[in-house]
């Protein structure tokens, strides 16, 4: 069964890789829609806030770039779930490897 499940693993491992060649453009944070007034709802404008390198900025984001920064929104989020699920089993690959060898 370790090693069936071995295989399972690389070859998910596998796919994710492809999955990653294919992402694109990507950027942290979210987007949200901010009036100068509030109150009667004059005034839109769009607003990216995001954190790097432990620093947390700003982008203010014209109307005409929306779709794309939602799209490289997503690409990231997606990127941000496979890196995690790739390390995910990259750890449960090591230790069974691991307690294979110690088996033999």
């Amino acid at each position: 069964m370790t090693n069936k499940r071995l295989a399972q693993i690389e070859r998910r491992i596998e796919k994710i890789k492809m999955e990653l060649v294919e992402i694109g453009e990507m950027r942290p944070g979210s987007l949200t829609k901010q009036y100068k007034d509030p109150e009667s709802g004059r005034g839109p404008y769009y607003q990216l806030s995001y954190t790097l390198d432990m620093k947390s900025r700003t982008d203010y984001i014209r109307r005409e770039w929306v779709s794309d920064i939602r799209r490289q929104i997503r690409n990231y989020k997606r990127f941000k779930k496979l890196c995690g699920e790739w390390v995910a089993l990259s750890i449960e690959h090591s230790r069974l490897s691991m307690k294979l060898a110690r088996h033999q």
